[in-house]
């Protein structure tokens, strides 16, 4: 049930608790998958598709066929909608795409920043209880519009098949593949690449603790995007929230693991003993129980300022302000994936379609990093070029440095050209 606990220096370190992800106790599993895939290839991943997922695979790779039923299955509403909403996350990852910049640092001497696509990508897509085609927009789409000229998609099959809406996903965004592979087979693969499965120049997407071991353990094969968690949402909420609206989003954030954190910040005692009693009428299911008996809390606050510094040392994965005027509150928030303002701004509607990632680290990793964006499949190349006149200007430092440094070859290297 939920807690409501009064925020103190005590109970600080406590608050800042969260589930992490404890891939210690799978890795010796998981480098026997690995070694079994690089040893094995394609073999080893049809046995351990039928081992660890219980499907007996004709075929690794998803055909054509199988696309073309995926529509007709799930009907032109659905395929309407999967459409409308890559279209809409497409728009805001082609604001984010950087511009190629060139300037003087000083006569004679100019330069610049390249910008690159990574070749090669496999994108990891849970399999879930019913799929996540969300999941695909969310990080195929960031990788297409950054150019990346080939994307491979892995998800676990159930009975041999993947979700239908998973499929046609797939094929709007342009797909260059899609695998049915699950867990620390499907990252092994793409690390290594087999007859079939390629091999790709990094790996990104969610996963459970078997993806997350086998990405950690691979990271020196190929690289690798964050580790993410169980699924986190911190709400801070004055009097003018709704409770029914603040229950629903921790309710929201709660049913996707069993340890997921729904934490409420709040100054007010009503609001807090509100949603608390909305919380134990609607929760209907297991995992919302497990969840709010571990990680998912409200916690009283003596004011929104308080509120505000327990958030940045907390680093939400998602953090949600149901405040009047949210905007004053927003210019004071440090670290955050992302951060959803006013009482009509449900993170649900970020998960599924609004724009950013829903990729986004959790475990207070947002101290350091940003979620999923076309950046994280983008490489800045920087050039420069010297005239003889813009070399001379700069020789006397670089001699300088090279005799600090004891590299009297770098020293000539410049002195002979300007000689």
């Amino acid at each position: 049930m939920p807690k409501i606990v009064r925020l103190n220096k005590r109970n600080w370190p406590k608050l800042l608790r969260r589930s992490e992800l404890d891939t210690k106790s799978v890795m010796p599993r998981v480098r026997q998958i690995l070694n079994r895939v690089k040893k094995e290839g394609d073999r080893a991943l049809f046995q351990l598709e039928l081992e660890l997922d219980g499907s007996r695979l004709r075929s690794l790779e998803v055909s054509d066929e199988e696309i073309v039923d995926a529509y007709e299955e799930i009907g032109e509403r659905k395929v309407r909608i999967i459409r409308e909403a890559a279209r809409i996350i497409e728009r805001f990852h082609r604001k984010q795409l950087p511009k190629e910049r060139r300037y003087k640092v000083s006569k004679g001497a100019t330069v610049g920043v390249m910008i690159r696509p990574i070749p090669r990508v496999g994108i990891y897509v849970p399999g879930g209880r019913s799929g996540y085609p969300s999941t695909v927009l969310m990080t195929c789409i960031p990788a297409r519009v950054a150019g990346v000229d080939e994307i491979y998609i892995a998800t676990p099959p159930k009975n041999g098949r993947i979700s239908p809406h998973v499929l046609v996903a797939a094929d709007v965004v342009g797909v260059d593949g899609i695998f049915k592979l699950g867990g620390a087979q499907a990252i092994a693969a793409f690390a290594f690449g087999t007859r079939t499965v390629p091999k790709v120049d990094k790996i990104v997407g969610p996963g459970n603790v078997w993806v997350q071991a086998a990405k950690a353990l691979l990271s020196t094969e190929v690289q690798v995007d964050f580790q993410a968690g169980p699924s986190e949402v911190m709400i801070l909420a004055d009097n003018s929230a709704k409770p029914e609206w603040v229950a629903l989003e921790m309710l929201a954030q709660a049913e996707h693991d069993p340890c997921s954190a729904s934490i409420l910040l709040t100054p007010s005692p009503k609001l807090a003993r509100s949603v608390k009693e909305l919380v134990e009428q609607w929760m209907d299911n297991e995992v919302l129980v497990s969840s709010f008996s571990k990680y998912s809390r409200i916690v009283l606050t003596k004011s929104l300022e308080q509120a505000i510094g327990f958030a940045n040392a907390y680093a939400p994965e998602h953090l949600v302000l149901m405040v009047r005027n949210p905007e004053r509150w927003r210019t004071k928030i440090k670290h955050a994936g992302e951060v959803f303002l006013g009482h009509y701004s449900a993170v649900a509607a970020g998960d599924f379609v609004v724009g950013p990632s829903h990729v986004l680290p959790t475990g207070g990793q947002a101290r350091v990093r940003s979620g999923l964006s076309v950046l994280d499949f983008l490489k800045f190349v920087p050039y420069q070029k010297l005239t003889r006149e813009g070399l001379a200007r700069l020789s006397r430092i670089v001699q300088a440095l090279a005799e600090m440094e004891s590299l009297p070859w770098h020293a000539k290297s410049v002195k002979e050209r300007i000689a």
